[in-house]
Parts: C-alpha cells; structure tokens; sequence
C-alpha cells in the first residue's frame, strides 16, 4: 500500500471529487425540478378564473371549451382515458384552494353548479409527456390537459453532469500519464539498488520528471565510475600485496635463526591474512546482484565454514534442523559461520563452540567472558578487544557486511557466562 501511497490518493480524490459533483448535480436537478413544477403549476388559477368567467357569463360548455383552448387547455370527457389518467399519472403536485362563487363542474353526465364556498382540490398529474389539471370537488371533478407544458426536460442537466464528468476523467487521466514514467523511474531505481548498475534512468522531456530521471543518470554514471575505480584499485593493490608478502615469506626461510623465521613468518601469515579479508569485504560490499543467491541446506553451509576453518569436528557441535534451507551466497555465508566458529573457539574458555537454530535465527554459543564493549565497537573496521590475539578487528566486520547483504542483522547477548551471537 506505502509502496503506491501516491497513486490510493490521487485515486482516492478521483473518486471523492466525482461523488461530490454528483451530488451536486443531483441536487441542483431536483431543485429545478421542483423550480418548474411550482411555475406551471400556478396555471391552475388561469383555469379558475375561467370558470368563474363561464359562471358570471352563463356560457355554453362549447365556450368554456373555447376559452380554456386560448391557454392550450383542453377538457377531457372521455370516461375512459380520464380513468387511465387519474389511476396511472404520476403526481406533481397537489394544493386545495376554497371557490366562493358557483363553477361548473364536469360530472359524468354533465356540466353541475357547484355551491358557494366550495373547496376544491388541484392534482397537477403526468402521463408520459402530457400534463393534467385535476380538479376535485366534493360533488364532482374535471379533468383538464394543458397542451402546451411538457414534462421537466432533464437532458440539459445530464449534458452538464456528463460534460463534467468527462472533463474531471480526462483531467486525472492526464494526471495518471505524468505520474507513469514516476512509476517507471521508481522501478528503475529499485533494480538500480538491487545491483543492476547499467540499468539507465535517461529519459526524454523537460517536464520535472524527466529532469529527475536525467539527473540520476547523471548520478549513477558517476557512482559506476567511483565503483570501478575503487575496485581497479583495491583489486591491483591487494594483488601488488601478496607479492611481496610470497617473496617476503621465501626470504623467511633464509634467515639465520628458528626464532627469527618464526617471527617473520607469522608477520607474513598474518599481511596475507588481511589482503585475504580485504578482498573478502570488497567482494562483500560490491556484491549488489543477487543472481548467484541460491537455496542450500543450513547444514551445508556450517560444514563448508568448518572445512575453511580447517578446525576439529569436534571443536563444534550442531544442533540445526537438517532440512532448513536459507537462500545465500554460499561462498560468503560460509565465510560469515567460519570467522564466527573462529572467533567462538578463540576466545571461549574451551576452545568450544555451539551452534543452534531457533526460530530461525542462528546461534553461536561459547562459553567466556562478557564483552566489554557494545557490539557495534566490535563490528567497526579494525577493532580489536585482545591486542595480544592473532586479529585484525576484521572478523565481526566482515560478518556483519555479509549478514547485511543478505538482509539479516548481527545481535549479541550474554546469559549465564555464554556469549551467544546471533544470525536475526
């Protein structure tokens, strides 16, 4: 969800902006709506006066019919229709309105004088695209289709709502379209971070996008062209280094005394040692792609670290769930278990070490002194606790390096005089 937090919002507006407009347009139609009935349904007065004209005049049915045709009014006498009409419109409005004079009212048989004081009631009536007047007294009723008034015309409203709606659809769309090549430059950026360093971010336009995109380009140029520099040069010095350390250790062997080639010996053993942990760090920190990242059995991998230790078997014991599978560089991990197996036996009290599986973090377990320092003094380069022990303060340094790689932590506890490291 984090991962397109931007795209749920934009999204999310989309939606909320297309509920307001509608119901925006849904009450200004009904408020229109309304609007147009209330205006036509004053005629009703027009076909009042009418009557009250037809009353005062004593005039035919034939005028009254006449008179009602000047406003498109038009009675209507069939029995039939005017049953279809009262039992199927659809009402508008009703009000009720009190006549003091005599009017003529329709019946089923003819034209009646309704009595002073008569209260009336008006049903403004829909059939399909006709509108009636009806008009209901307690004695009798009329029923009158006004010719000229249509229904409410509700299409200028849809138009409206529609061309908006489109209008807001192509807008975020338009919007979705500039966001796609941020999606894209995103994508790109993640395989740049998982190790693939010739991946390009160059991208056409000048919009703020692509001058992103175009700057990072620019950046990861450089950052390849730091990289290979710094791997040129470590990789030529250390390999300037173990020349003169293998001459170094020939010449040794020529010198007079046993106590001075041992002195000498061990000075090479240990110059070697560190070109060999150089160049297991600059592995370690230049490894970004993770093709040669495989499954293997955990079991495996422990034995492997102990044939690099080049240790007794029984210096280690193991106590780890042979069909557990990590997926890891195999060459590194190894490397990781051997440095902490050394490490475990060096400084343990007998030369000892335990390694157990729990809840899948890996144990190393030995029995010793607590460490004086938090664990992160011991993970910087070049530390070292014991300045009278063959070390460099590389060890915990390479370990953590290669548990980063592969996305695991380094942690540290101390119970009951057992130091346990452990692979979180």
């Amino acid at each position: 969800m984090r991962q397109h937090a931007v795209l749920i919002t934009i999204f999310f507006t989309l939606v909320v902006t297309l509920l307001s407009v509608s119901m925006v347009f849904w009450e200004f139609y009904k408020l229109d709506k309304q609007q147009y009935i209330d205006h036509i349904f004053a005629k009703y007065s027009v076909i009042t006066q009418i009557y009250r004209e037809h009353r005062q005049k004593d005039t035919s049915e034939i005028m009254l019919e006449a008179n009602l045709a000047v406003y498109d009014f038009r009675m209507e006498k069939d029995e039939e229709i005017q049953k279809i009409v009262i039992s199927n419109a659809k009402v508008l409005k009703r009000d009720g309105f009190e006549i003091i004079d005599n009017v003529p009212i329709l019946n089923k048989q003819s034209f009646l004088n309704v009595e002073k004081s008569d209260k009336l009631k008006v049903t403004m009536l829909q059939v399909h695209k006709s509108i009636y007047f009806y008009i209901q007294s307690p004695k009798a009723f009329i029923l009158i289709e006004d010719e000229g008034l249509k229904p409410h015309n509700y299409w200028k409203i849809v138009s409206s709502y529609m061309t908006m709606i489109t209008i807001i659809i192509v807008l975020y769309f338009l919007i979705f379209q500039r966001l796609k090549p941020l999606i894209l430059l995103r994508r790109k950026i993640a395989l740049f971070g998982n190790g693939d360093l010739n991946i390009s971010f160059q991208t056409k336009g000048s919009d703020e996008i692509a001058l992103v995109a175009n700057e990072l380009e620019s950046a990861r140029i450089k950052i390849n062209t730091i990289l290979e520099s710094r791997t040129l040069f470590l990789r030529n010095i250390m390999h300037e280094l173990k020349t003169p350390i293998a001459k170094g250790t020939i010449a040794t062997q020529m010198l007079p005394t046993q106590k001075q080639r041992d002195r000498f010996t061990s000075i090479f053993g240990r110059l070697e040692s560190l070109v060999t942990e150089f160049a297991l760090i600059e592995e370690v920190t230049s490894v970004g792609d993770k093709a040669e990242y495989k499954e293997y059995r955990l079991v495996d991998i422990i034995d492997g670290a102990i044939d690099m230790a080049m240790i007794e078997r029984e210096s280690v014991t193991i106590n780890v769930n042979a069909s557990f599978k990590i997926n890891a560089n195999f060459k590194l991990y190894a490397t990781a278990i051997k440095n902490m197996i050394d490490n475990g036996i060096k400084y343990s009290t007998d030369a000892h070490i335990t390694i157990v599986l729990k809840e899948n973090e890996l144990y190393f377990k030995s029995v010793g002194e607590r460490l004086k320092y938090p664990l992160e003094y011991y993970i910087e380069p070049f530390t070292k606790d014991n300045p009278a022990k063959n070390s460099f303060g590389l060890g915990l340094y390479l370990v953590d390096s290669i548990l980063k790689a592969h996305d695991k932590v380094l942690a540290y506890e101390y119970k009951d005089g057992v130091n346990s490291f452990i692979f979180a």
